[in-house]
């Protein structure tokens, strides 16, 4: 693991060894997740293309501090879901600052073509990206990553719930007998490996307050939400879609509405893939599918 300093932070990162292939694969974690997810996958991969992998400001181990005992219920905010949120962090952790993020650490790891593969929020990171650094991305794909679509009440039950769920972090949550056994379960269609519950409850504590906060609300905005469309539609680059079959967190309807925006859904009536038996953590419940894929598509480009 190394570190390089990002306006201010210090973002963890590991990059494989360059290979005979020009491209190097960026994976960009979700949310309360960290660089580690992406490994299974990597393993795969690392042999046919250079592989990077970082935790995104706040998470993992690119934090500036470790002070992740405050009660995030100290960070709360009064909603106005017309869409006029009042973020309190003032888009620090917005998708685009996180896509500039991106943009210097492939800048001074001088990496100048590059396929983003991004996971949930990550995709959407990955977009943005894609926009910004038209002259270095070469594709995008999205994992479990989709939307586009502005449910008024969903997404206030979802911000609401998304409070809550932060508000009960306390460090001692790792000393619980069995606990991570809940997060061998959560999200996903078969349990996950003991190995990956334990790695969820120690990102999911973790997470800086202000990160995981702020990126949850200034990415579920109506007018975020409804931007994501218009961004897809604007990239020029190709843009695929790996979906959980059995994904509750991210349906594969809502995923297929987000690709049908891309100008290859229309020219070959499809850009998406729904993997079998997965749900919202498909690069840990079918690593294999998910790297045979992304070599697939990235080989077609070549």
């Amino acid at each position: 693991m190394a570190t390089i300093e990002i306006l201010g932070v210090p973002h963890a990162y590991e990059l494989t060894n360059p290979t005979s292939n020009p491209d190097t694969l960026v994976f960009v974690h979700g949310w309360l997740n960290s660089r580690g997810y992406w490994q299974p996958v990597i393993s795969l991969l690392k042999d046919d293309f250079q592989c990077l992998s970082y935790d995104l400001r706040g998470f993992g181990e690119s934090q500036t501090k470790v002070d992740n005992n405050r009660d995030t219920k100290d960070l709360t905010f009064s909603p106005d879901y017309s869409g006029n949120d009042t973020n309190p962090f003032d888009s620090l952790y917005a998708p685009t600052t996180y896509a500039q993020d991106l943009a210097i650490l492939l800048q001074n790891l001088n990496i100048q073509s590059a396929w983003l593969v991004g996971h949930s929020l990550g995709g959407t990171i990955a977009l943005w990206a894609a926009v910004q650094l038209s002259h270095v991305v070469k594709g995008v794909i999205c994992v479990n990553a989709g939307g586009g679509i502005y449910l008024k009440e969903a997404f206030e039950q979802f911000r609401t719930a998304g409070q809550k769920f932060l508000q009960v972090r306390p460090r001692w949550l790792t000393q619980v007998p069995l606990i991570d056994l809940l997060f061998t379960r959560a999200s996903v269609v078969r349990p996950l490996e003991r190995q990956w519950a334990r790695q969820r409850v120690i990102d999911f504590i973790v997470a800086d307050p202000e990160a995981a906060l702020g990126s949850l609300l200034d990415s579920t905005t109506e007018e975020e939400v409804n931007r994501l469309p218009q961004l897809v539609a604007e990239i020029k680059q190709p843009v695929y879609f790996l979906a959980g079959a059995e994904d509750k967190v991210m349906e594969p309807k809502y995923v297929r509405h987000l690709a049908s925006f891309h100008p290859s859904f229309q020219y070959s009536g499809e850009n998406v893939t729904e993997i079998p038996n997965c749900g919202h953590l498909a690069m840990l419940e079918q690593p294999h599918a998910v790297a045979d894929e992304i070599r697939r598509l990235v080989t077609q480009h070549s």
